[in-house]
């Protein structure tokens, strides 16, 4: 359910939405913004509200898009909650599934978000906890870390390497 083209912020996304959506995504809304570490920056990005390392502050990626680290969508029959922590961390992963079944709550949960209906739905505690254990900064290294790993990234680290050989056997 990708909002209109006019949409621009968070809360033109939300008074898009029909009203019992509406006040589901304000309420998850709220909750990342109270639980969100500072270094972030709540926009509009891929039709979805998102929380992210702007550009300003992280202009080389590899997408040229802001790098995600949560983000919010009213689809057609659910809600999704993305949570790119868990997705890159497998302890995070366990941590999240475990405050499922500890809560007795079903987890429905596609590659790195959560399906819902209700914010009820959700064990909020533990998935603040979530969101609030990795900072900005630790972000950036996590995503610096994931590109080293990409054909493109070790191909850069081969070519540094090779200039750093270079350099030693120069001097």
């Amino acid at each position: 359910m990708k909002p209109p083209s006019s949409v621009k912020t968070p809360g033109q996304y939300i008074a898009s939405l029909p009203a019992d959506r509406a006040k589901t995504i304000a309420t998850v809304r709220a909750f990342v913004n109270r639980h969100i570490p500072r270094g972030y920056e709540e926009c509009m990005v891929w039709g979805t509200i998102g929380w992210v390392i702007p550009l300003s502050r992280y202009p080389d990626t590899y997408n040229k898009q802001p790098i995600c680290y949560v983000a919010l969508a009213s689809q057609k029959n659910f809600c999704s909650l993305y949570l790119m922590g868990p997705f890159w961390s497998a302890s995070q992963l366990e941590q999240l599934r475990a405050a499922f079944k500890t809560a007795g709550k079903k987890l429905d949960m596609g590659k790195c978000c959560v399906h819902f209906t209700s914010p009820d739905d959700l064990p909020l505690g533990a998935i603040g906890k979530l969101i609030a254990a990795i900072s900005s900064e630790k972000w950036i290294e996590m995503y610096e870390q994931s590109r080293l790993m990409t054909k493109a990234g070790k191909a850069k680290m081969a070519k540094r390497a090779a200039s750093a050989a270079r350099s030693r056997v120069a001097s």
